[in-house]
């Protein structure tokens, strides 16, 4: 589990001849105004949990750098958004971590964030000021844990270096001075965004789907086969 893939790029263009579990609730987006275009793309469900969770980020961090409501408040506002995004995140990956075999990274990542929400509720609450003088560093090092777990489970060098850009984020803020909200905000949401919008590395893919028909697993190997290739990649229709 822990030898990393060194047959791909760390990053790279998203590739479109995607396995069965990466096309089901596959999302497209084309926004433009007039001729000019402002979003195009395609976005599996995991890359939809980057999003789920680098808006949460954003909300959760900005609004504690910039707007002047009560930490009590804060604390609630913070708890609900983390459950929501837990619960997101399950609904949106439990196929595709199952059919990869790693469901334990979904439970690995929902406990360290009901961790995370636990500890900072009591700070908050119970007026423990060594925690609340650290929620920074806090999040940023739960992060990392999650991100250096996920690495080592998918054998992923891209999710490996994203804990040491966190790492390298709580080493960052003591020199921040009084933006540390806003610079844990933008470290974690900004890595999210190019988690969400990238192809990242990770281990080959299982020879065997124990969750998929023989169908579906010769619709996998035709992809594999496409992406090795260099024939011209395109969307196929994964319903069947």
């Amino acid at each position: 589990m822990t030898n990393f893939s060194f047959s791909q790029p760390l990053l790279r263009e998203k590739q479109e001849a995607l396995d069965f579990q990466d096309l089901q609730g596959l999302l497209r987006l084309n926004l433009q105004i007039g001729s000019i275009k402002l979003l195009s793309g395609f976005y599996t469900r995991i890359d939809q949990v980057f999003i789920l969770w680098g808006a949460i980020s954003a909300i959760i961090f900005l609004t504690a750098q910039f707007l002047p409501i009560s930490w009590y408040t804060q604390a609630i506002f913070w708890s609900i958004l983390t459950v929501i995004g837990t619960l997101g995140m399950v609904g949106l990956t439990w196929f595709w971590v199952s059919v990869e075999r790693l469901r334990w990274v979904v439970y690995y990542w929902a406990i360290l964030m009901l961790a995370g929400v636990t500890l900072t509720d009591l700070g908050i609450f119970l007026g423990w000021g060594e925690v609340l003088m650290r929620l920074c560093p806090l999040w940023l090092g739960l992060s990392a844990l999650g991100y250096l777990g996920t690495g080592l489970g998918m054998r992923s060098r891209t999710f490996a270096i994203m804990a040491l850009i966190h790492l390298a984020g709580i080493i960052l803020l003591p020199y921040v001075g009084g933006w540390q909200f806003l610079t844990t905000g933008l470290v974690m949401g900004v890595s999210l965004l190019v988690l969400a919008e990238l192809q990242w590395d990770m281990r080959p893919s299982i020879d065997d789907y124990n969750l998929l028909t023989s169908e579906q697993k010769e619709f996998n190997r035709q992809q594999q086969q496409r992406r090795q290739g260099s024939e011209p990649l395109s969307f196929v229709s994964a319903s069947r």
